[in-house]
């Protein structure tokens, strides 16, 4: 088991996008919170392969605070107009016309909003660059994984793409470099799909609620690449409600038998949790222990590819105050290979209750609710997600 890394910074918070909007940045601050509770953090940055198991307490990770990106690598992957748009909406939100997806429901501009997204972008490059140079062998940028915005408009609460922004820099710093982006949210990786579609060096593969039923309405099994990119992309549609057991086939039959086929140099995930069935935006039916499992898969096929180099951000998820802190902290345990304490530390409990309004946020590290099925509707879910693996594998010349 090798170091690894969380890349976070407080000031990241203030990527905020109003206080009565579902994408609150208390989802990943109160995870780190937890984090630290459960003893995953090593506070004064040493590696979590040396001091922390010379104390005898277990893995940890180190917690490294990120420069912001510069304007050249987000010109990498958003257009001129639009980084300039960003910027007056974030000097003079007030003033700002909507333009470029900027000042609508989804996407509403805020002071420093040009500052935090660059500050997150930031946290993606410095996590790749430290996993591809040798500094770590995992990375977690907790805040990131805002995979919907795109080359000149924001969309679906994401300012700048922070994984499509760190994998441009990559390629840039190693031309013959070889990544693939694997992405569990429930929602499709769009933003980063459309960014390298057509570009053969990166396989940007996606596990996510149909779009046939929900945002963005896209990902579907056809999507397949362009140009010199034919082939580099995949999608897995899921049926709503998809399960535990859909995900494993999934992850089984077409994630990771072409991301084999593919033979990357390193991994970039995007571990968005609004596919676990309590999340108030999106109806998936994945359970904490079957989050974990996806997680712990994506990090055994890093293992097993490239040496364990996995540059992991968070994404989605919309149970801020209970659902996404239990799940990437779970999935900060999966990195570090460690199995956190199933038992929630009180002052934690108390921390998250105030910021939820007084709602209790549970009392374990798994679900203390399951999602109740109607007889026979398990096994229908699984035939419907079998039948879009195969579609899938009939498509993709990955798989062929």
């Amino acid at each position: 088991m090798g170091d690894v890394m969380l890349v976070y910074d407080p000031a990241m918070a203030s990527y905020d996008l109003g206080p009565w909007h579902p994408l609150r940045p208390e989802r990943f601050t109160l995870a780190v919170s937890l984090m630290r509770a459960l003893g995953l953090l090593a506070e004064d940055g040493a590696p979590s392969s040396s001091a922390a198991l010379a104390a005898g307490s277990g893995a940890r990770a180190r917690v490294v605070a990120p420069a912001p990106a510069e304007e050249t690598d987000l010109l990498r992957v958003h257009d001129a107009r639009y980084v300039e748009a960003v910027k007056r909406a974030s000097a003079d939100p007030g003033g700002f016309v909507p333009a470029m997806g900027l000042g609508s429901g989804d996407n509403p501009v805020s002071a420093g909003m040009h500052e935090a997204a660059a500050l997150i972008c930031g946290g993606a490059i410095a996590g790749l660059r430290a996993v591809l140079s040798g500094q770590t062998t995992r990375s977690f940028n907790v805040a990131g994984g805002l995979h919907h915005a795109h080359r000149s408009r924001a969309a679906g609460f994401c300012v700048y793409n922070d994984p499509a922004v760190a994998i441009a820099a990559a390629l840039e710093t190693d031309p013959g470099l070889r990544l693939a982006y694997v992405d569990v949210d429930a929602h499709h990786g769009d933003g980063v799909q459309e960014a390298f579609y057509a570009e053969p060096r990166v396989l940007t593969a996606s596990v996510h609620e149909s779009g046939a039923h929900l945002f963005p309405g896209t990902g579907f099994a056809d999507e397949t690449g362009a140009g010199a990119g034919a082939g580099t992309a995949l999608n897995v549609p899921m049926p709503p409600l998809a399960t535990d057991a859909c995900y494993e086939l999934a992850m089984r039959d077409a994630v990771e038998p072409a991301v084999r086929s593919f033979s990357p140099d390193a991994i970039v995930a995007q571990l968005g949790a609004d596919s676990h069935h309590a999340d108030p935006l999106t109806t998936l039916g994945l359970t904490l222990p079957g989050y974990r499992s996806v997680v712990r898969r994506v990090v055994a096929l890093a293992d097993e590819l490239c040496g364990g180099r996995l540059a992991a951000s968070g994404g989605g998820g919309y149970g801020a105050y209970s659902v996404v802190p239990r799940a990437w902290a779970c999935a900060l345990g999966e990195l570090l290979g460690v199995e956190p304490a199933e038992e929630l530390p009180a002052a934690w409990r108390e921390e998250a209750r105030a910021a939820a309004g007084g709602r209790d946020p549970g009392g374990r590290l798994t679900d203390d609710d399951l999602l109740e099925l109607a007889p026979g509707r398990e096994a229908l879910l699984l035939e419907q997600a079998a039948a879009s693996v195969a579609r899938v594998r009939r498509v993709s010349p990955l798989l062929a």
